[in-house]
């Protein structure tokens, strides 16, 4: 069962996926993040790039975030998000987007800024370099913006970090593994080199 831990929306049980093409957080591993950057969410822009479920946007919103983008190419998904959305009584404040990442990202450079973003893609498929190049490039993030990367636990912050332009943009904030799970928080730094305290 996936719920909201905290927040306006507490407890609300959420729809979950079947099958094996979309990977929930795990409670436990949700409640370590969101302990993570319990500070960062109050007030903020999120993006959820990956949203499976949209139990990562919707946590954020239950919690004080302002709004929240939530993307998903598959129409199963996307039908799960909506229903979800609806549970907890988010409509006004989640927007729902069918489509690939890179095709969000690609549509909305120079338009959306975020605060918060969380990358959780299938493991193994090397997306989340992409799409940090994209978030950078697109001028998708604000000063400080905070990043929330879930990985495999056998991958590292190399893994997500692959270049220089990356490294010179993110800073790991906190590398975590839990189980199978890894949680890498970014900070995004711009070139006055200032990171969100």
């Amino acid at each position: 069962m996936m719920r909201i831990i905290s927040g306006s929306a507490r407890g609300t049980r959420l729809a979950t996926l079947d099958g094996e093409n979309t990977r929930p957080t795990l409670e436990r591993v949700k409640e370590a993040l969101f302990s993570m950057i319990q500070f960062e969410i109050a007030d903020a822009r999120v993006l959820d790039l990956f949203a499976g479920s949209g139990q990562l946007a919707l946590e954020a919103l239950s919690r004080g975030a302002v709004n929240a983008d939530a993307v998903d190419s598959s129409n199963e998904a996307n039908r799960i998000i909506k229903q979800n959305i609806e549970k907890t009584h988010m409509e006004q404040k989640c927007r729902l987007w069918k489509m690939t990442s890179d095709a969000f990202l690609r549509a909305n450079a120079g338009r959306r800024e975020y605060d918060l973003v969380f990358l959780d893609p299938p493991y193994a498929k090397g997306l989340i370099p992409d799409s940090l190049t994209a978030l950078d490039e697109g001028g998708m993030l604000s000063t400080g913006a905070v990043v929330v990367c879930e990985l495999s636990a056998s991958d590292n912050e190399n893994d997500i970090l692959t270049s220089d332009a990356l490294r010179t943009c993110y800073t790991v904030r906190k590398n975590a593994s839990y189980a199978r799970a890894r949680i890498i928080i970014l900070d995004y730094v711009k070139e006055d080199g200032n990171a969100k305290q």
